[in-house]
C-alpha cells in the first residue's frame, strides 16, 4: 500500500509554545479559465483574417454618404444637390443590392463581390472626378448611382459565421451580436472620419480614402477563401421573399428603419434650434455607442428559447426606451440630458437587430443567405428614406420635440407587426428551427 505524505514537524519558540504550524503541502494548480464566448469564436481558423477584412470595407459604409454631402456642397455651393445625389445613390442601392447578393449566393462571394466593389469604387472616384472638374449636375447622379454595386459585406460576412457555426446556436448568437456592434461601431466612426477628412485635408478626401479602404478590405476579405461558404444549388427553391415568415419580417425591418431615419433627422433639427448643430453628430454618436456596448453584451448572454420569441420583446424595449429622448425633449429641452436619453434608448437597438438578423436566418431558403439578409437591409434602407422625410416633416410643422413622437410610433408599428405576422408552425416540427433537407438536385430550408 502507498505510504501516506507525511506532514512537516511544527516549529517551536526556545520557550517550548508552539510558534507556527508550517504545511509546505503544495496546492493543486488552478484550473485554466475558460475562455469567454468572442475568444472563443476567434479561436477558429481563419476568422480573424476575414474579420479584418469585413471592418476595413465595412468603414466606407459609414463615409461615402457623409464625404459626397460635403464634398458636393463645398464645391457646388447646393445642400439640396448633395442631398439629391445622396438619395439617388440610396434608391439605386435598394435596386441592385438584392440582384448582387443573388449572384454572390450563385457563384460565390470572391467571384463577384471583388468585380462588383472595383465597380463602385470606380463609381467614387467618377464622382471625384466629376465635381473635382466641374461636370454637369446629371454626371454626379451617374457617377454615385454606381456605387450601388457595393456588395453588402455584412451579409457575406454574417453568411460565413453561419456556414462556420452550423449548429451551433450559442456561437452563433455570439457572431450575430458582434457584426451588429461592427455596424454600429463602423456607422459611428465613419461619418466623424468623413468629415475629418474633407475638412482637414481637401473636399475630396473623405470619398478617396473610402473608395481605398473599401478595395483593400474586400480583397483581404474575399482571399480567406478556406471560410468561404460553399456555393448551393437552390434550383427551385424559394426565393427569400417568398419563404414562409419572410414578408412581415421584412414590414417589420421597414418599420425599424424608419426608427433609425427619423431620430437622425429630428436630432439634427432639435440640436439646430437650440444653436448646437455641430453638436448633432456627438449626440448621435451616444445612441450608436449605447447600441455597440449593449450587443456586445447582448452577444455573451447564453440566451435560451428561439429569436422569435425573444423578437416581440426586443421590440417592446426599444419602444419603451425611445420615449426616453421624447419625454426628455418636452420636460427640459437640454441637448444634454437628450445625449443621455439617447444614450439608454441605443442600447435596445442592437439586440433588436441580432435577433432580426437571426430571424432572416432561419427563414431564408438554403443557399439564398446573402440574398436573404440583403433584402433585410434593404427594408432598413427604405425605412431610413421614409422615417427621414416623416421626421422631417412633423419637425417642419410641428417642432422637434413633436418629432421624437415619429421613431416610438415607428418602433410600435414593428411591435405590432412582429405580434400579428407569426409564421405557422410547421406539421410536426417547432417554429424557430431550420434544417435543411435535399430533395435531389434542391436544397429546401422548412419555414423557421
Amino acid at each position: 500500500m502507498p505510504q501516506p505524505t507525511p506532514r512537516p514537524a511544527p516549529l517551536f519558540t526556545t520557550t517550548g509554545e508552539t510558534l507556527v504550524i508550517a504545511d509546505f503541502t503544495p496546492r493543486p494548480p488552478r484550473p485554466p479559465r475558460a475562455p469567454g464566448p468572442y475568444r472563443r469564436l476567434f479561436t477558429r481558423p481563419g476568422t480573424r483574417a476575414f474579420t479584418v477584412g469585413n471592418l476595413l470595407a465595412r468603414l466606407p459604409m459609414g463615409m461615402f454618404s457623409v464625404s459626397a454631402v460635403i464634398m458636393i456642397a463645398g464645391t457646388r455651393g447646393s445642400y439640396a444637390l448633395a442631398g439629391a445625389v445622396s438619395a439617388t445613390g440610396l434608391a439605386a442601392t435598394a435596386l441592385l443590392a438584392p440582384f448582387t447578393a443573388r449572384l454572390v449566393d450563385r457563384h460565390g462571394q470572391a467571384r463577384v463581390a471583388v468585380p462588383a466593389t472595383l465597380l463602385a469604387a470606380l463609381g467614387s472616384l467618377a464622382l471625384l472626378l466629376c465635381v473635382r472638374y466641374d461636370a454637369p449636375a446629371w454626371t454626379l447622379f451617374a457617377a454615385y448611382a454606381a456605387t450601388a454595386t457595393t456588395p453588402n459585406i455584412g451579409g457575406m460576412s454574417r453568411a460565413r459565421w453561419a456556414h462556420l457555426l452550423k449548429g451551433d446556436a450559442e456561437a452563433l448568437h455570439t457572431a450575430n451580436s458582434f457584426e451588429q456592434a461592427a455596424d454600429e461601431l463602423c456607422f459611428m466612426l465613419g461619418p466623424v472620419l468623413a468629415a475629418l477628412l474633407c475638412g482637414t485635408l481637401f473636399p475630396e478626401a473623405g470619398t478617396l480614402v473610402g473608395a481605398g479602404l473599401l478595395v483593400t478590405g474586400m480583397l483581404l476579405f474575399t482571399a480567406q477563401r478556406r471560410t468561404e461558404p460553399p456555393v448551393v444549388r437552390h434550383g427551385q427553391a424559394k426565393a427569400p421573399l417568398r419563404a414562409p415568415g419572410m414578408p412581415p419580417l421584412l414590414l417589420a425591418c421597414l418599420a425599424t428603419g424608419a426608427v433609425f431615419g427619423s431620430m437622425e433627422v429630428v436630432t439634427i433639427a432639435f440640436a439646430d434650434a437650440r444653436g448646437h448643430a455641430s453638436a448633432a453628430g456627438a449626440v448621435l454618436g451616444l445612441q450608436a455607442a449605447g447600441s455597440c456596448g449593449a450587443g456586445l453584451v447582448y452577444g455573451a448572454l447564453r440566451l435560451g428559447g428561439r429569436a422569435e420569441d425573444r423578437h416581440p420583446w426586443c421590440l417592446a424595449a426599444m419602444t419603451a426606451l425611445l420615449t426616453l429622448p421624447l419625454l426628455a425633449a418636452g420636460a427640459a429641452g437640454s441637448l444634454l440630458l437628450l445625449s443621455g436619453a439617447l444614450l439608454i434608448a441605443g442600447m435596445a437597438t442592437a439586440p433588436t437587430m441580432v435577433t432580426t438578423m437571426t430571424l432572416v436566418q432561419e427563414r431564408t431558403p438554403a443557399g439564398r443567405l446573402n440574398e436573404g439578409m440583403t433584402l433585410a437591409v434593404t427594408g432598413l434602407l427604405g425605412g431610413i428614406a421614409g422615417g427621414s422625410a416623416v421626421g422631417g416633416w412633423v419637425t417642419e410643422h410641428s417642432s422637434a420635440t413633436a418629432g421624437y413622437g415619429v421613431p416610438v410610433t415607428a418602433a410600435a408599428l414593428a411591435l405590432l407587426i412582429s405580434l400579428t405576422a407569426t409564421p405557422p408552425r410547421g406539421r410536426g416540427e417547432p417554429r424557430g428551427r431550420s434544417r435543411g433537407r435535399r430533395t435531389g438536385k434542391t436544397a429546401v430550408t422548412p419555414a423557421a
